[in-house]
């Protein structure tokens, strides 16, 4: 390890920053120590403190390459529904939930993770 940047450089393959108004959101892709691949996603809002000292919040996901092919499938799928509603007249009251029975036990809103 010359110059104690081996590890980093070897860590970080791909980075980029999307801004997008209030948050910023990084896509990191990293490798572990064995070489496999995986990534983050991070999501940074600008926040104040009652004394106006401002500080980021951030709040990160950790995905790895055996679920790269369910979360890509989840997200264009997610996606394609938002531009059909987009382009319908139809309300968002039922949404279509296709996640399989291991998952259902899971809320959506659980603070327990």
């Amino acid at each position: 390890m010359e110059g104690g940047n081996d590890y980093n450089d070897r860590e970080e393959i791909f980075s980029k920053v999307i801004r997008a108004g209030k948050r910023t959101y990084f896509f990191d892709v990293k490798s572990t120590r064995g070489d496999d691949l995986y990534l983050t996603i991070t999501e940074s809002k600008k926040r104040f403190h009652e004394d106006g000292d401002s500080f980021y919040e951030k709040h990160k996901i950790f995905l790895y390459k055996e679920d790269f092919d369910k979360f890509n499938e989840g997200f264009t799928e997610a996606l394609n529904e938002i531009e059909r509603l987009k382009t319908t007249d139809e309300k968002y009251a039922n949404p279509t939930d296709s996640t399989d029975a291991e998952n259902d036990s899971i809320s959506k809103n659980s603070d327990s993770w």
